[in-house]
C-alpha cells in the first residue's frame, strides 16, 4: 500500500452513476450532468446534490419534479458537454442532439437517447448541503440499448464504467424485498 493524499480519498468512493436530470421550468426544458447520486431505499427513492450555480436549480426548486436519465457509456462525450455549458444560453437537447420524449407524470421530459428515464417528484431540500430528495413517480427502460454501460465519475475529470453483473439473487433470496 502507499499513502494516498486525504484530499483524494474520496476519488475511491463514489455513489452512484452519472445521471442526465432534465427540468423544465414552464418556458423549456434543459439538462444538467449530475454526478452525486444515490439511492436513499428500495421505494424509487433517491437524492442529488446541485444547487443556485446551475441554470437547472430554480426549475428543479420552482417545480418540484425532474427526470433522472441514466446515460451509457457511448454517451460520455455528450455526458461531459452538456455539464460544461449552460441551459441559460444553450439549448442542450439541440446541441447534442438529444431526443425529448412525454413522460407520463412530469412536465421534465425523458430523454429517448438514454438506457432509462425515473420521473420524480422533489420531496424535499436540505438547504444547508444542496441535497434534492426525490420520490420516483414512473421509470422507464430501454432493454435494446446496446451499450448499457454506466458511467462513474471519479472526480479528477476521469470516469469509469461498469457492465458485468454478478448474479447472486438465489443465495441472498431470503434477504431480499418481495418484488426484487
Amino acid at each position: 500500500m502507499q499513502p494516498l493524499p486525504l484530499s483524494r480519498a474520496f476519488t475511491l468512493i463514489e455513489p452512484g452513476p452519472v445521471v442526465l436530470v432534465t427540468t423544465h421550468d414552464g418556458a423549456r426544458a434543459n439538462i444538467m450532468t449530475i454526478t452525486w447520486t444515490m439511492v436513499r431505499g428500495f421505494n424509487a427513492e433517491f437524492a442529488l446534490t446541485t444547487g443556485p450555480w446551475n441554470h437547472s436549480w430554480h426549475a428543479l426548486k420552482g417545480t418540484g419534479e425532474c427526470v433522472l436519465t441514466i446515460p451509457t457509456a457511448d454517451m460520455i462525450d455528450t455526458v461531459v458537454g452538456i455539464g460544461m455549458c449552460s441551459g441559460a444560453d444553450t439549448d442542450k437537447f439541440a446541441r447534442f442532439g438529444l431526443t425529448p420524449l412525454a413522460a407520463r407524470h412530469v412536465r421534465a421530459p425523458l430523454i429517448q437517447e438514454c438506457l432509462a428515464n425515473i420521473e420524480c417528484r422533489v420531496e424535499e431540500i436540505v438547504g444547508r448541503l444542496n441535497l434534492v430528495l426525490l420520490q420516483g413517480v414512473a421509470a422507464h427502460i430501454d432493454l435494446d440499448r446496446p451499450d448499457t454501460r454506466l458511467l462513474h465519475a471519479v472526480g479528477d475529470g476521469t470516469f469509469t464504467a461498469d457492465g458485468e453483473r454478478f448474479d447472486r439473487r438465489e443465495a441472498m433470496r431470503a434477504k431480499l424485498p418481495e418484488g426484487l
